[in-house]
């Protein structure tokens, strides 16, 4: 047999497992019309279903069988008579759906949830009726999936019903199997739908049910949604990525060549393993197009080698023979095994030249693992079972028995440690929505959420010791991370230590940071509008803003009033303020306008804002003059004569000709000052000049002279000043 045709052979079963066959809906609309059938006997329409599911479970025996052929007659009669819009019965599409399921190892209960899953919303058919006949767990499933009524929510129908199913995944994640299931029937078929409606369904899908299938785990469903996402919204580009496909398929294709020099080598190591080609899709390849810069593809491109192996170790032995045989790409490899993703996926990634210098993708991960990385939380079977039902292929089931591995994620491949059927991020997502005000702050939070695809683990720290682990969207700054531990009291969070030393709460933190967060016994803290440019996570934001909402500001309590300085004891507990400038009115809290930062010896005034605060600006303040010109009363406000050290903030700007290493070398002088930079950015560059500002941290009122003739010393930099118009641009 020719290299070609042996590697063929070997991939077919697992090119079927990941396309997900399509259904013949021609076939499914003849037997829909011939009827459920008489007595007990197993429905025409859904022998293949009942053949598909025993393959993938061969312990279904007659009581599921039954259960499902009882769902199909319901089913079946309550849609009879209904169409599709393509002219097909609608039976076919519970019947798709459920197919979709089980070609990708769903058991029973989902199965026979997907068969009712539109007999409640589209039938006389009521909730009650299914929990008589089919029980609670199925009854939730189906109402999990019901949408809600555009008669009685509106416009709000669409993001209320994904509510209510996020939260019903909350529970059972077969509820998000289902619907992502649905969706790419539903996608498969929507050809027969307006242009415009076409784009508005692709659009919701590419930002809501893409990601979420992204995060279950469940990558068949996700590769075949984004094709059809990426021919209904960029179809030219659609056009162009699959010629390229077609013209490779039909020249000389290296990979299999290249597979059976893999296959030689791991059968001289001795390894037993399977060695397949996975082509990538059409999205794929178009990635892959635009990381190289649109440069043309070779015929290594359009795939790669997928090695499965029994065990763990297994998988490292196959990768030392794979760089001790071959030249590996050292840059390509990447361990999700002893780091799986979020979404539960775990492999080997890597890279290797042939003997011709042809370079090959390798995937190697084991069976299990790779039943995982293709059905997600559905190759886990029923979440509320004690163990995975998920059945072992391949004499999986003898080797865990040997090992005493119950498989159900708490040990072994899945190194997870935690329920993986209840990831974290999913509990995040829901903890967050409650406190959604409305349906589109909501649709768009959920959006904003799903766009963070990976995740970081932070070691949460109080004191000298380790506290736990809080895992959090990467990107994720100290606020978020106040929020997420501490919720609402976040508001209370006055500082941060990021692995050992004092950082600001803008700060983004990365994977193995240790964290400790600085609260505010006293609860007179409050977040400022500014927290709001560091929040990027949905359950800050929402804090924030009622927060902002609920104390909202009287004229001259600037978004950027900065709160009272307070110094921060190395055992991270905050002290009474001890304010570096007085005010002649008795009792009055002090607090230094961010909107110009005085420092001593600025000539300083104050006006008295929200509860009684006096607020000190600068006298050049634009502030100042508006507050006066609309008849506020100044207060007297002094310096301290004792000033104590640290504590001073000052925001300044530094204008230059824009040119590489510009802001390394300011931030290289700030930091030879003994200055802390508590906040940076950049504005882009207009006819080569460039504007910076930092938000320093002074060690005492004299450095900021110092800085500034520092800052102006820099190659380029021609003006650097005092920052003072920052609020009147708001106004």
């Amino acid at each position: 047999m020719s290299a070609h045709n042996a590697v063929d052979a070997e991939r077919t079963t697992e090119d079927r497992r990941r396309s997900l066959r399509r259904i013949d809906l021609r076939r499914l609309s003849r037997v829909a019309l011939l009827g459920a059938g008489g007595g007990s006997r197993v429905p025409d329409a859904i022998e293949h279903l009942i053949k598909v599911h025993r393959g993938r479970h061969p312990e279904a025996g007659a009581a599921a069988i039954e259960q499902l052929r009882k769902a199909y007659v319901l089913a079946e009669s309550s849609h009879r008579g209904q169409m599709r819009k393509s002219g097909e019965p609608y039976i076919t599409h519970p019947l798709a759906v459920t197919l979709i399921l089980a070609e990708l190892g769903a058991e029973t209960t989902t199965l026979t949830a997907s068969l009712l899953h539109d007999t409640v919303e589209d039938t006389e058919v009521t909730l009650d009726q299914v929990e008589r006949e089919f029980g609670p767990e199925i009854c939730y499933l189906v109402d999990g999936v019901t949408k809600l009524e555009k008669v009685d929510y509106g416009a709000a129908a669409e993001p209320e019903t994904f509510r209510k199913m996020l939260v019903a995944t909350g529970n059972d994640v077969r509820v998000m199997s289902i619907k992502l299931a649905d969706r790419l029937h539903n996608m498969r078929t929507l050809g027969v739908m307006r242009p415009d409606k076409q784009a508005r369904i692709a659009k919701v899908t590419r930002d809501v049910l893409i990601p979420l299938a992204e995060r279950l785990g469940v990558q068949a469903l996700k590769s075949e949604l984004e094709d059809l996402v990426f021919a209904i919204l960029h179809p030219e580009e659609y056009a162009r990525t699959r010629v390229m496909i077609q013209e490779n398929a039909g020249g000389a294709d290296p990979l299999p060549g290249i597979a059976e020099q893999v296959k030689g080598v791991l059968r001289e190591a001795g390894i037993t393993a399977e060695v397949a080609i996975r082509p990538r899709h059409a999205v794929s390849v178009h990635r892959l197009l635009l990381k190289r810069g649109g440069k043309q593809l070779g015929g290594c491109d359009y795939g790669r080698l997928l090695v499965l192996v029994g065990e763990n170790a297994d998988c490292y032995a196959v990768l030392g023979e794979l760089h001790t045989c071959f030249i590996p790409v050292i840059a390509e490899f990447k361990d999700f095994i002893a780091g799986p993703k979020f979404n539960l996926y775990q492999s080997l990634h890597t890279a290797i030249a042939d003997r011709d210098g042809r370079i090959a993708e390798v995937l190697v991960r084991t069976r299990r693992m790779h039943r995982v990385a293709e059905a997600g939380v559905i190759a886990l079977g029923d979440p509320h079972a004690a163990t995975d039902t998920a059945p072992p292929a391949d004499g999986e089931r003898t080797e865990r028995a040997e090992r005493g591995d119950s498989g159900n994620g708490s040990t072994g491949e899945s190194g997870a440690g935690v329920d993986p059927t209840r990831p974290g991020w999913l509990a995040r997502l829901l903890d967050w929505q409650r406190a959604a005000p409305d349906p589109d702050t909501f649709w768009t939070a959920l959006r904003d959420d799903l766009a963070q695809d990976r995740e970081i683990t932070v070691v949460a720290a109080q004191g000298e010791e380790a506290a736990g682990t809080l895992r959090l969207p990467a990107g994720a700054t100290c606020v978020d991370a106040a929020y997420a531990t501490h919720g609402e009291a976040g508001h209370a969070c006055v500082g941060a230590r990021v692995n050992g030393r004092l950082a600001p709460l803008g700060t983004a933190l990365r994977d193995g940071d240790t964290l400790q967060l600085l609260m505010d016994d006293g609860d007179t803290s409050g977040p400022g509008r500014d927290w709001l440019e560091h929040a990027t996570t949905p359950a800050a934001r929402i804090a924030i803003t009622r927060w902002l909402t609920q104390h909202p500001a009287v004229e001259g309590d600037e978004p950027d009033q900065a709160p009272p300085v307070r110094p921060v004891h190395a055992e991270g507990a905050v002290p009474a303020a001890d304010p570096l400038a007085l005010a002649d009115l008795p009792g009055a809290t002090v607090r230094l306008a961010r909107c110009c930062t005085p420092v001593p010896p600025d000539r300083v005034t104050g006006f008295v804002i929200r509860g009684g605060t006096v607020a000190v600006h600068r006298v050049e303040c634009p502030s100042t003059a508006r507050m006066t010109a609309a008849g506020r009363a100044p207060v007297p406000v002094r310096w301290r004569e004792d000033q104590p050290a640290g504590g001073y903030r000052a925001t300044v700007l530094a204008e230059a000709l824009s040119r590489p290493r510009l802001l390394a070398d300011l931030t290289e002088v700030i930091a030879g000052q003994g200055v802390g930079i508590v906040s940076a950015a950049v504005e882009p560059p207009q006819e080569h000049r460039v504007r910076h500002t930092y938000t320093v941290e002074l060690p005492d009122a004299g450095a900021l002279s110092a800085l500034m003739r520092a800052m102006r010393a820099v190659p380029d930099v021609y003006d650097v000043y005092r920052a003072q118009l920052a609020v009147t641009a708001r106004h």
